[in-house]
This record gives C-alpha cells, structure tokens and sequence, in this order.
C-alpha cells in the first residue's frame, strides 16, 4: 500500500513538471490550432523542453499503473489532486502566474472537497478491483469522449467571436479532463493485467491487453488529448485549467471508476456523506469559477503569446518583396519671385 501511496506522489510530481515545461515550451513557439494537427505536432516536436514536459508527462501514466494496482480508485484521486499545490508553485517560480483570490478560494475548496473523498475511506474496508465488463467500460467511456471533443470545440467557437473576453480555459479544462478520464480508465483495467505477468508470462498477458478494449481507448484519448491540451496551455493559464482538468479527471474516476469497477461506496452513513458531499462541493466549484481573465491576467497572457505572434508575421511577411518606399520629403527651396 505504502509504495502505492509513494507512486501516487511521483505521478503528481511528474505531472506538475510535465505540464509547467510544455506550457514554457508552448509561450516561445508560434500559435498552434486544434483544426491543423499536423502543424501543431511539427512546431512542438521542434521544441526539446516541449520533448522533456512530454516524456515527464508519459512516465507519470506509467506511474499510474503501480498506484491503480494496489490502492482504490477514490484514495488514488485523492492523492493525485494533492499535486494542484505542487502545480500552482511552479506556475507561479516558473512561469509568472498569478492566480486570483477568487481562484485560490477556489483551489482550496477542490482539495477540501477531494480531502472529504479520502476521509471516507478506510483500510481494509475499501477492496481494489481488477476488471470490469467492457461493455460497461465502453458504455461510459464512449459517450464521454465524444462529449468532451463536443464540449471543445463549442469553446473554440465562441473563442473566435470579435470583443469577446478571454476565457480562462475552464471549458477546455473540463473537455481535456473528461478525456483524460477516460485515459484513468483504461490505465486501471490495463493495471488488472500485471498480477497475470508472473504466472501466464509476458506474450500471453500482451495478448491478452491487445484483446480488450482498454488500449485502443488510451492511444484514442491519448491522441485527442495530446492535440487539444497544447493548443488550450498557450492560450490559457496552466495555474487554472490544469487544476480544472485534474479535478475533472479525478471525479469522473473516482464516480465512475468505482461503479464500473465494483468498488462499492461506504456503507456507513457518515463514510457515505463525506463520498457524496466532497463529490457535489468539487462540482459546485467548478460552476462557479470564472469564465473570464481579468485585465491583468489578460494582458499577462498577450504578452507570453507575443513571440508566437511576432513569428507568424515574420512568415507572412515575403522576404522576397521588396518594401514600399516612404516618399522623402523634398530638399530643394522654392525660389520666390518678387511681386
């Protein structure tokens, strides 16, 4: 249990760092757009801290399957969202974000709420599971990819309306989160699969991960996911939309982690209103967060986007043609004639 406890603690660490480093990798590249994919991969690739917030970001879902394998799924989102403070840190020594008192208040009461979710457990009384129907995986899972692509672009869309303020990210937040949920999932069903290694050896339990459904809906959210999150981190504050995404992710996994998997809720009055209060507190936050940067936070972000922006009309601009010449003003005198 203990090391499952510490492996928690290693993918929250490996997550923030992650994050942090593709969103300093993001501000010096040119804007990238979910609608061209294939130039988005190009200009991140290009970018070698981009290259190590990505490798920190994939070693922190391999962490994942050590801590799935021996703790539930609600004590697993417990501890990963402990990882916000961690986050919020490096934002604000990294990057300069400063986050709102609103938004602090906010902050808090998610980890109140995810600490509520913990306090409801207890050793010996919460079982770990190993697998699950996939045709309740995929009943779950499915209808929630497609929400959370749907939920993304309506953010896109009304972020391209003229006067229109600048979002925070808390709808890409929520779209990225139910996707990265969905990811949750499929670690924990692949996680059912390691106590097989010893026993039926490596080929037959690759064989048998290939045939669930478990992989193909983590290289799905995970190419979605990779696309879509790049594009909302340089447009937004990572200090606000990662922690949205994060508490998404954990509260989709633990509800219906829990139920899909078999892990049954308290049965104890008090254990069961600290589940279900926590649950409600974190998504009553969430609603009201707000939608829209304040002026300083706005002009925070123009000037991190600058460069991007200066690099796209550097290569608009033809080094072939050549400037239009300012007509100089005229050195010679008029000669005045006498009347």
């Amino acid at each position: 249990m203990w090391w499952g406890v510490a492996a928690a603690l290693l993918a929250n660490t490996l997550y923030s760092t992650g994050f942090v480093l593709e969103k300093r990798a993001l501000a010096a590249l040119p804007a990238v757009d979910v609608r061209r994919p294939a130039r988005l991969l190009r200009v991140v690739l290009g970018s070698p801290l981009w290259i190590g917030g990505s490798i920190a970001l994939a070693a922190g879902f391999g962490a994942q399957l050590a801590v799935y394998r021996t703790l539930p799924i609600a004590a697993a989102q417990g501890i990963f969202v402990s990882g916000l403070v961690l986050l919020v840190l490096l934002s604000a020594r990294l990057l300069g974000e400063e986050t709102t008192g609103r938004e602090r208040y906010a902050l808090g009461a998610i980890l109140a709420a995810l600490l509520m979710v913990v306090l409801s457990l207890r050793e010996g009384a919460d079982q770990v599971s190993r697998a699950a129907p996939y045709q309740l995986i995929l009943t779950v899972c499915v209808p929630s990819l497609a929400l959370g692509i749907w939920l993304y672009g309506a953010a896109e869309r009304r972020s391209r309306h003229r006067h229109r303020r600048p979002t925070t990210g808390v709808e890409y937040g929520v779209a990225v989160g139910l996707l990265y949920g969905v990811s949750s999932l499929a670690i924990k069903g692949i996680s059912g699969y390691l106590p097989d290694l010893a026993s039926s050896g490596l080929p037959a339990t690759v064989l048998d991960v290939l045939r669930s459904p478990y992989p193909y809906l983590l290289l799905c959210t995970g190419a979605f996911g990779l696309v879509m999150s790049q594009a909302a981190l340089q447009r937004c504050r990572a200090s606000l939309i990662v922690p949205v995404c994060t508490t998404v992710t954990s509260l989709y996994t633990a509800v219906l982690g829990t139920l899909s998997f078999g892990e049954a809720l308290p049965h104890q009055p008090l254990r069961l209103a600290l589940r279900l209060g926590g649950t409600a507190l974190a998504v009553v936050v969430l609603l009201s967060m707000p939608k829209h940067d304040t002026t300083d936070a706005a002009d925070a972000a123009a000037e991190a986007a600058e460069p991007a922006n200066a690099a796209d009309a550097t290569d608009a601009t033809d080094p072939a043609e050549p400037a239009a010449e300012l007509p100089q003003p005229s050195t010679q005198t008029k000669e005045l004639t006498p009347p």
